[in-house]
């Protein structure tokens, strides 16, 4: 199969065009970089001629919950579109566990994204997973005052960037599941903890406080609204491991 992802240049893009092309698929990466741009347009048409199927990873740093809305509307109209001309067969979304329980701040534009896709006309697919162990590593370098690092308390189940890439790449050349399985990590862990582990890790002489930020969506994560709720499909990797994969 011929498998575009877009935003393939990513942290989980790259993942899932890896694993396509280990399975003996065709992928290309579709970036900014590529001449391919979601927010405009550009691209797109050129880019998805002789397609079979789409995995959108791309993603948006912001906090804001009209900038999120705007930029995943929008990004998610001009794809369907350009998918609906190019006959594509299957159009594969990666969203976040818990998005419909807290839908604020940047999981707006994930609430906005996953009701276009269910209401367009390409079949599809959506894969909920749960904050990446790179999450840890963002929230580290962003929440920084000089020497001070927060550490923001939450509950979650952090699970390996390459392993969502492998499970859409599964999904993405089988038929079309709607919501599929979601998946998880192995362990459930305290972002305070990952924060300050990291730190730890990475050899790092900060102070890094526990504290409980404001605002709906760290609430909602707090009371452990983005743990995965029944069964979900385990990754293998735990938070550990992966800080020790960071010295190797």
């Amino acid at each position: 199969m011929l498998v575009a992802v877009v935003g393939g240049t990513g942290t989980v893009g790259a993942h899932t065009v890896r694993a396509l092309r280990e399975k003996g698929h065709d992928a290309v990466a579709l970036s900014r970089a590529s001449g391919v741009d979601v927010t405009t347009g550009d691209g797109l048409d050129e880019a998805l001629a002789g397609v079979d199927a789409v995995v959108d990873t791309t993603n948006l740093s912001t906090l804001s919950a009209r900038a999120s809305v705007a930029f995943f509307e929008g990004g998610t109209r001009r794809l369907l579109a350009a998918a609906e001309r190019a006959a594509v067969s299957h159009l594969v979304i990666l969203s976040i566990v818990g998005v419909d329980r807290m839908p604020h701040d940047y999981y707006a534009g994930k609430v906005a994204q996953e009701r276009l896709i269910a209401a367009g006309e390409v079949p599809w697919s959506i894969v909920r997973a749960t904050q990446f162990h790179e999450f840890a590593a963002q929230i580290f370098r962003q929440a920084a005052i000089g020497p001070i690092h927060l550490a923001p308390r939450a509950r979650l189940q952090p699970v390996a960037a390459a392993e969502v890439g492998g499970y859409l790449a599964e999904v993405a050349v089988g038929a079309p599941r709607g919501r599929a399985q979601e998946i998880a990590g192995p362990l459930e862990e305290a972002l305070d903890r990952m924060v300050a582990d990291y730190a730890r890790t990475r050899g790092e002489r900060v102070w890094t406080p526990s504290v409980s930020l404001p605002g709906k969506q760290m609430k909602a994560l707090r009371d452990g609204l983005g743990l995965p709720v029944g069964e979900p499909r385990r990754g293998y990797q735990t938070y550990a491991e992966w800080l020790t994969s960071l010295r190797e």
